[in-house]
């Protein structure tokens, strides 16, 4: 088996410095579909320096998204073929707001590694602080196809009960046609989102948009449309990758609010609703 469960967990942790600015910042936002009305005051907030802030997402990329997936597919006990790889979900908690540039130390480690029968899940934690303290936890959840088997550890279920009745809000957004290609220059170059001939051997009709793009543009709508577009008020942020997204489609965001969390679901109105988001949540003030 490429994929020596114990070994990964109990690797030394990879630890480095990364850095970010507002230009990184700035371009993040934009990869996720921020400054449209380019001129809209609420827009601005995301794509001005003068007036910058930071969606709490960002952190999937600050420091180019270091140590990153692809550097965790590295890690001692570890050996896949990238074609076999998705990212399944991702965890994001939050200790303080994100500043609009900074200096951090990041340690990044395997956490835990599951058997899911026809697929290993790698659990990627990433820890960043800086020198007032902690400020922010990402965990990765890395399907490896075919991996499985083993008899190992299913792990836990991300499961969340269906919401009640309808959404307080929906927004729709339309991708653009190289959403993928602008949102890759934040730091994930893997090929899946760029390269078409890629795209069919991993089994894909065409290259297809990051979920962490799609999981960015989720939280935009969350602050702008319930949280009076105070990034500062979100604490935690959990998704499930349930389907691909293909640039150019029209994402339907549905949210069910209350005043401490917001559940969500994405779906591509494209393909008669197919879900692209699962098991979502914004945990907030």
């Amino acid at each position: 088996m490429p994929i020596d469960a114990a070994k990964a967990v109990a690797a030394p942790p990879r630890t480095g410095e990364i850095s970010w600015n507002s230009k990184d910042v700035q371009l993040y936002h934009l990869g996720i579909g921020a400054g449209v009305p380019a001129t809209d005051p609420d827009e601005l907030r995301y794509t001005l320096e003068s007036r910058l802030h930071v969606l709490p997402s960002f952190a999937t990329v600050a420091g180019n998204g270091a140590p990153g997936v692809i550097s965790g597919l590295s890690m001692p006990g570890i050996e896949v073929d990238l074609a076999r790889v998705l990212h399944g979900g991702q965890t994001l908690t939050l200790h303080r707001p994100l500043p609009a540039a900074g200096t951090a130390t990041s340690t990044g480690r395997i956490a835990a590694v599951y058997d899911k029968g026809k697929a290993a899940v790698l659990v990627m934690r990433t820890e960043v602080a800086d020198a007032d303290g902690p400020l922010w936890t990402n965990d990765a959840q890395i399907f490896i196809r075919g991996e499985g088997g083993w008899g190992g550890d299913r792990g836990p279920s991300g499961r969340l009960e269906a919401p009640e009745g309808e959404p307080d809000r929906v927004v729709e957004h339309t991708l653009r046609e190289d959403q993928a290609l602008l949102y890759r220059l934040s730091g994930d170059w893997n090929p899946l989102h760029a390269d078409p001939e890629f795209a069919k051997v991993a089994g894909f009709e065409r290259p297809i948009l990051h979920g962490l793009c799609t999981y960015g543009i989720a939280l935009k709508a969350v602050v702008d449309t319930l949280l009076g577009g105070d990034v500062t008020r979100v604490r935690s942020y959990v998704t499930r990758f349930a389907g691909v997204v293909y640039p150019g489609e029209t994402l339907r965001i549905r949210m069910w609010h209350t005043p401490e969390a917001t559940q969500i679901a994405v779906s591509a109105v494209d393909r008669d609703d197919a879900a692209v988001l699962a098991d979502t949540l914004v945990r907030h003030t």
